[in-house]
């Protein structure tokens, strides 16, 4: 690789001088659908080969710093490797989530066979790019309200910025900060507050975003285009946004309300739990996503730790038998205790403060802190009674296109009931981080009648000793799993399979298998058990 910054560079022409200009590779280096890493500058940079041409972009994901050349590339765009994020090659923008931000691009030149890659001095150390956003414009007299102050209320807002949307945008949130990153507070309990804000207030403030913090909308008078909010006051609105999320699901026994019993919602529960938890005895009742993740961040932590399930392994139902009995291997390795196929009879304590868990088996359980994750309740209450149709489990029912039953009233989030274009429209519930982000984008479009559809393949991650499980698709319903790779050495794709067909995978340290079936979903390619079930995986191009 060869650098040139003064004099004539490698194509024998003067230089630009604010540019930095390496000589990559050869062309014949990269083939068709192929893709490097490169360092031009100090910057690391994706170059791809995609459609006969040369194309380069930043290297690290936007969203946590992958790089996006151990990912999957299919046509033109590439996604992450450990989150799903996917990116155009030719333009760097983000076309799929989680994320924010785009990549910075590149330019490619050819000569005589020798690939070089300019990138400006401007954007040397730069990684991630923030797409040019409008503001109000005072002549616009017209109000997009979002409640709800979460990933999907944050894109919608953003998006409508992109799209030069001049006039006013209210984001009511009940909580005390502006969007943060929610997925980080089970994985690290004392996370820094300020550290998980997903845009800093001056970001907001620049673009005309107002964030009214502590706030809650108690109704909504889709007639009249108002809210009503919790202090008495009315707002009006021409299009609104419903992106209220869920809450965590109380438990109901005797004993709820002792000091201890506690959930997980905001940044103040994490550090809260954290500290309750710090050299005392902790009960985690649930064992699916959240209570696995509290119960892996605490075994070094707290002086004993018991998750209670209700099903015979974790993740049971979502991933299968073979998988939660690994899993729950792993953490019993670090001496945490599992008690399944049992629940909470009663909490019992001691001057208003936990003292002990009794199952339903009968079995007693110290406990200082009880942190239930049970599952969780649409945040629709201020809903009820209203136009807005809502389905049985009290989430709000939309089309592709996010519109809900209202005209003007759009819902984005953990709180929908959606059309799943991966199950032939199928209308589902998904609590995906990265879903709640492409639906407020969504949302947004529509909103200024762009007549675009929902068609993302959902995607998760958790983090369990420091070792990250993904998942793509959707498996409700699945009646077989085909195994690759072993699971007791930690190393294995799962593949789900309903009527011969691929319906979801999994994957512990097999990247990037998930991301590549991910952009087959997303392609509307089918993959078959037989595929699954071969000793030929070469379909998922795996490095």
């Amino acid at each position: 690789m060869s650098v040139t910054q003064a004099g004539t560079n490698s194509l024998g022409k003067p230089p630009d001088q604010d540019e930095v200009t390496a000589e990559v590779c050869q062309a014949s280096d990269l083939h068709e659908g192929q893709m490097m890493e490169a360092e031009v500058g100090g910057q690391r940079v994706l170059l791809v080969r995609s459609g006969g041409e040369f194309s380069a972009v930043g290297n690290l994901c936007t969203h946590y710093g992958a790089p996006l050349s151990k990912g999957a590339l299919l046509g033109s765009r590439v996604r992450c490797p450990w989150h799903g994020a996917c990116f155009n090659i030719k333009t760097g923008d983000i076309e799929e989530y989680p994320g924010l931000d785009s990549l910075p691009c590149h330019k490619v030149t050819i000569e005589n066979n020798k690939v070089f890659v300019s990138v400006s001095k401007k954007s040397l150390k730069l990684v991630k790019r923030v797409k040019p956003m409008g503001r109000r414009v005072a002549e616009v007299n017209h109000t997009v309200l979002l409640i709800g102050g979460g990933p999907a209320s944050l894109l919608c807002a953003e998006t409508l910025r992109q799209e030069n949307y001049g006039g006013r945008i209210v984001m009511v949130t009940r909580e005390d900060l502006p969007p943060y990153d929610r997925t980080k507070l089970s994985k690290v309990l004392n996370v820094d507050r300020s550290s998980i804000l997903l845009r800093q207030r001056e970001f907001l403030e620049q673009h005309d975003i107002e964030v009214w913090t502590q706030k809650q909308v108690e109704s909504v008078d889709t007639e009249r285009g108002a809210v009503t909010l919790s202090d008495g006051s009315e707002l009006r609105y021409d299009q609104l946004l419903i992106a209220t999320g869920c809450r965590p699901r109380p438990i109901k026994c005797p004993g709820a309300d002792l000091r201890g019993v506690r959930v997980l919602q905001t940044p103040d529960d994490a550090m809260s739990i954290h500290q309750a938890c710090e050299g005392r005895k902790a009960v985690i009742v649930g064992s699916s996503f959240i209570g696995m993740e509290v119960a892996s961040y605490l075994w070094d932590k707290a002086a004993s730790v018991a998750v209670v399930g209700s099903s015979e392994f974790p993740y049971q139902r979502s991933l299968g038998s073979e998988i939660g009995r690994a899993t729950m291997q792993m953490l019993g390795e670090k001496k945490v205790a599992f008690h399944m196929r049992d629940g909470v009879a009663e909490i019992r304590g001691e001057n208003g403060q936990v003292r002990e868990v009794v199952l339903r088996s009968g079995t007693v359980l110290p406990a200082d802190v009880v942190v239930v994750g049970i599952g969780v309740i649409p945040n629709t209450d201020f809903l009820k009674g209203g136009a807005v149709e809502l389905d049985s489990r009290q989430s709000v029912i939309v089309d592709k296109f996010m519109r809900t039953t209202v005209p003007n009233v759009f819902c984005a989030g953990d709180v929908t009931a959606f059309p799943l274009s991966l199950r032939r429209n199928q209308r589902v519930s998904i609590g995906h981080w990265q879903l709640a982000q492409a639906q407020g984008r969504i949302a947004a479009l529509n909103m200024l009648n762009h007549q675009v559809e929902l068609d993302s393949v959902p995607f998760f991650w958790t983090v369990l000793l420091g070792k990250s499980l993904r998942y793509t698709g959707y498996g409700e319903g699945y009646t077989d799993v085909v195994l690759k790779g072993k699971i007791e050495e930690m190393k294995f794709l799962a593949f789900y399979i309903k009527d011969e067909e691929v319906v979801a995978v999994a994957s512990l340290n097999y990247d990037p298998a998930v991301s590549q079936v991910a952009e087959r979903m997303a392609a509307g390619k089918v993959i078959t058990k037989a595929q699954a079930e071969s000793d030929d995986l070469s379909w998922l191009t795996l490095p």
